[in-house]
């Protein structure tokens, strides 16, 4: 979110932070500058004034390490610089600079980042030349010895390099972090809209099943209501339980949309014989062939393909078949299900890969099948599938 009347670059300096958070690093930099200004007033050769002001400098860096890396280096730098104008000694408030640089490894952006590290070597480089070169020289002494300059060198450089590579190890972790959390994130959304894939199929089975079986019953009430009042009565009764469950499946697949939540419709082998009741009673002549027989403890998932496969292929089989018998075969090998639903061809409808025959594939897959819908010579169609299978546990 933008703070109001603050313009793009200068908004981009400056982090969100909460007020305590915000709080307690202005009470650290407060009290930081308290404890080290005592100290100043004891190092020879020095003004309170200058010492206090260099200070100020690094205790306002501390203050905004957080909220603003780039303010808080910025101002280190000012100090340092304002240190060596003076001709000062290390104040023991420098140490504030070790503060600054973890802030900007940990906290900056990508260029505050590598000013940090550049900061380190720079910073390291210009510590050695102005104890060893340049204040004995100002002091009237003489300059240090090559060997000195360069332990100086290694010193700051190994303590202002380890603020710095334990900046960059904690923001390393923070990214991994979000990362992870990006990661579930993406995971949680995935899954819900397999889901919802999932229920737009389960509703796709439910509605052209039973509008299949509702379309079929209603044709034959109309051109049986007059010669035998009898039957277009069972018609109606047919297409009023269809409708019925049909709507009450359509119901928990919504409720299970709205909340994410809760079991949709999840029938099992037991229901195929409602099915082939449902569809024998629009007038199909379906011939069911099930040896050997269905085992009772086949996995639920690959209970629910099947019946979803053999209600899909029925449904086309009504939908676009020829007039004729409409076989159903179900073999349940030790392992391994062989799946065929097969019926006249009308050769005048054209049957592509739709949605049906889509799902059909789909529902094989999703439990390791494989499934095939063509025409089987010139007057069938087929769909065949192979499903491997194993003992529930």
């Amino acid at each position: 979110m933008r703070r109001p009347g603050l313009p793009r670059s200068v908004e981009g300096m400056f982090r969100s932070l909460s007020w305590p958070q915000r709080l307690f690093d202005v009470v650290i930099a407060v009290g930081f500058f308290l404890g080290f200004g005592v100290m100043i007033g004891r190092i020879d050769g020095m003004t309170v004034g200058q010492g206090l002001l260099a200070s100020l400098l690094l205790s306002a860096a501390l203050a905004v390490r957080r909220l603003s890396p780039v303010l808080a280096l910025a101002a280190a730098w000012a100090a340092a610089i304002l240190q060596m104008a003076m001709g000062l000694t290390p104040l023991p408030s420098d140490v504030a600079i070790l503060g600054v640089l973890y802030a900007a490894a940990a906290y900056g952006s990508w260029t505050v980042f590598w000013l940090g590290l550049a900061s380190s070597f720079v910073g390291a480089a210009t510590i050695s030349w102005y104890l060893v070169l340049l204040m004995p020289a100002v002091q009237g002494g003489h300059a240090g010895d090559p060997v000195s300059a360069f332990l100086v060198l290694l010193a700051a450089l190994f303590a202002l390099l380890l603020s710095w590579t334990a900046g960059a190890l904690v923001r390393a972790t923070r990214r991994a972090r979000e990362n992870r959390e990006a990661q579930l994130r993406a995971e949680d959304e995935m899954a819900a809209e397999q889901e919802r894939v999932r229920i737009a199929r389960d509703m796709h089975d439910i509605v052209a099943h039973s509008l299949a079986v509702v379309i079929a019953q209603a044709d034959g009430a109309r051109y049986a209501a007059a010669a035998d009042p009898a039957v277009a009565d069972t018609a109606l009764r047919t297409i009023s339980s269809t409708a019925r469950a049909a709507l009450g499946d359509v119901r928990l697949l919504l409720t299970q949309l709205r909340h994410r939540q809760g079991d949709g419709p999840q029938p099992s082998l037991a229901d195929l014989d409602d099915l082939f009741a449902q569809v024998q009673s629009t007038g199909i002549d379906l011939r069911v062939e099930i040896a050997p027989p269905a085992p009772a403890d086949a996995p639920a998932a690959v209970q629910l393909a099947v019946y979803r496969i053999v209600q899909e292929a029925l449904t086309n089989a009504l939908r676009h078949g020829a007039p004729g018998p409409v076989h159903v075969r179900l073999a349940w090998h030790p392992g391994e299900l062989e799946l065929e639903v097969r019926n006249a061809r009308d050769p005048i409808v054209a049957r592509g890969a739709g949605h049906g025959i889509i799902g059909m594939s789909e529902r094989a897959a999703l439990v390791g099948g494989t499934l095939e819908a063509a025409p089987a010579g010139a007057e069938a169609f087929a769909v065949t599938a192979r499903i491997p299978w194993q003992v529930a546990a």
